[in-house]
């Protein structure tokens, strides 16, 4: 029909900032409400987009306006926004966590007005990084990200370990030192791709259609693996992370550990191994062995943590290794469990992080030997927080199970001992994640919380929403894998042909 579904699904969130900047603060439940009906209309967009895709087919589809929009002539830059297996499980899962988001929030009265033109701003930058075929405005799209993270920490963030100014700035400046590596690698890329071809091109399809050097190539990965990585938390850059996610309101860790996290992931297999194949074969054995590394040191700092935010936080560190780890493999199976393993690791840790912030927000405490007992209180809440934690140690029937299955089962076969170490991360991501729900959830009713009442009413939707999810991926895994596998089964052939072609 002609309609650039995808632009309408970037500008819903964006409307309604708009449209809450002239409501009065004292609305606050009507700034609320506008903000669910912008990030509800993107979701259901989102939803007709993925069932509307034609995966037999795969490839780039729903494209808006025809195709590739002109808009920066001399660098070759364009409006060019469509979708493909890879991105459409992270535009969805985008806005799962968004519209969820909004309702964690609901019981937020300081300046909520401002916290919800903020969010749906954050929300909307992560989307265009996942929509955009051009690198120009790709990389736009990452840098609106970076600040409304920056205020909201500071704004409306707590932590008792360090000072929410403490975790805003050091996420920030390792957020902002990541990207001037990516910048670095994208620039010196794009400027070699004019240098052979002649015509500036900044669309992902041109750049990996360019015979690049090898050398090259293995510099220029190396660059953007340090960019991308740190995004991803790859070990050693990864400490930003849990005192990110300590120092964020829920909202924010909700979105950073769920989708701003995957924007690392998502980039590396979509521009550096994509455009870089050779740099990524030279590099591919040292970024398995940093996320084996992350996953044991992350889910060992998880078992030491007694603040509930940092147990995920150094949770999500160690999941990300297991990210790493697939994609370094190269093959199929593994990059389709990598990425479905990111989407199904941020509907974990957003439900994780949401529950958390209610705990929060009934007991004003965070610190688990102060807790336990709350299922007899708050039972609805603890369902969520089991379900989180179950699905985090990859309980099978929920929606982790499959997709770390085959990153073992395709680590295996290209590493050997390295994913052996990896799985038996495993084992200690179950007993930080028991013990954190026994000393919690279980146990003795305590009487100081007997005030304290269960989740209900808008409380209940990150549960319904992201908990439904757990259990409909792990039952039906492949709603996400035939889609995550249209889209990375052409860029691997890509790979494979440019790796056949350069070993001439």
């Amino acid at each position: 029909m002609n309609i650039p579904v995808l632009t309408l699904t970037l500008l819903a969130p964006v409307i309604a900032a708009l449209f809450i900047v002239f409501i009065p603060k004292e609305e606050e439940k009507l700034c609320k409400w506008v903000a669910a009906l912008g990030t509800g209309v993107a979701l259901v967009l989102s939803l007709y987009v993925y069932f509307g895709y034609d995966r037999s087919v795969g490839g780039l589809q729903w494209v808006d306006f025809g195709g590739p929009v002109p808009w920066i002539g001399d660098l070759g830059v364009s409006y060019y926004m469509a979708v493909d297996g890879l991105s459409l499980p992270m535009l969805l899962l985008t806005n799962l966590i968004g519209f969820s988001a909004v309702f964690a929030s609901w019981n937020v009265t300081h300046r909520a007005k401002e916290l919800m033109i903020y969010l749906l701003i954050l929300i909307a930058g992560v989307m265009g990084t996942f929509i955009a075929q051009d690198l120009f405005i790709f990389l736009l799209f990452y840098e609106v990200v970076v600040i409304p993270i920056y205020i909201m920490v500071i704004i409306w963030g707590s932590s008792k370990r360090v000072t929410k100014e403490y975790a805003g700035m050091k996420l920030t400046i390792y957020l902002l030192i990541g990207s001037a590596f990516l910048l670095v690698g994208v620039i010196a890329t794009f400027v070699q791709s004019v240098a052979i071809t002649g015509t500036p091109d900044m669309s992902f399809e041109g750049l990996a259609r360019v015979a690049f050097p090898e050398e090259f190539q293995i510099y220029m990965f190396g660059l953007m693996l340090l960019g991308f990585g740190s995004l991803l938390s790859m070990w050693p850059f990864h400490s930003w992370s849990p005192d990110g996610y300590a120092g964020a309101p829920t909202a924010v860790s909700m979105i950073h550990a769920g989708v701003l996290k995957k924007i690392g992931g998502y980039g590396l297999i979509r521009i550096a191994i994509f455009v870089l194949p050779m740099g990524a074969k030279f590099w591919a054995p040292w970024i398995a062995v940093l996320g084996v590394i992350g996953v044991a040191y992350a889910a060992m700092g998880a078992l030491a943590q007694r603040d509930l935010k940092y147990v995920v936080g150094y949770s999500s560190v160690s999941h990300m290794g297991y990210v790493l780890l697939g994609v370094a493999s190269l093959g199929v199976i593994g990059v389709n469990g990598a990425v479905a393993n990111m989407f199904a690791h941020g509907v974990m840790a957003a439900l994780f992080f949401s529950m958390i912030g209610f705990i929060y927000e009934k007991t004003h405490t965070r610190w688990i030997p102060d807790l336990g007992g709350l299922s007899h209180q708050a039972p609805r809440l603890s369902v969520g927080f089991m379900m989180a934690a179950m699905a985090s140690l990859g309980l099978p029937g929920l929606i982790s199970f499959i997709p770390e299955f085959t990153i073992f089962v395709e680590s295996f076969r290209v590493f050997g001992w390295l994913a052996v170490l990896a799985i038996a991360g495993i084992i200690i991501t179950a007993l930080y994640v028991l013990r954190a729900g026994a000393n919690t959830l279980f146990g003795p009713a305590r009487e100081e919380y007997n005030h304290i009442k269960d989740i209900r009413g808008p409380e209940l939707v990150p549960l319904v929403v992201l908990g439904g999810v757990l259990v409909i991926g792990g039952i039906l895994p492949s709603l996400l894998f035939d889609m995550v596998n249209s889209g990375v089964a052409p860029i691997l052939a890509h790979i494979q042909e440019a790796l056949q072609i350069g070993g001439r």
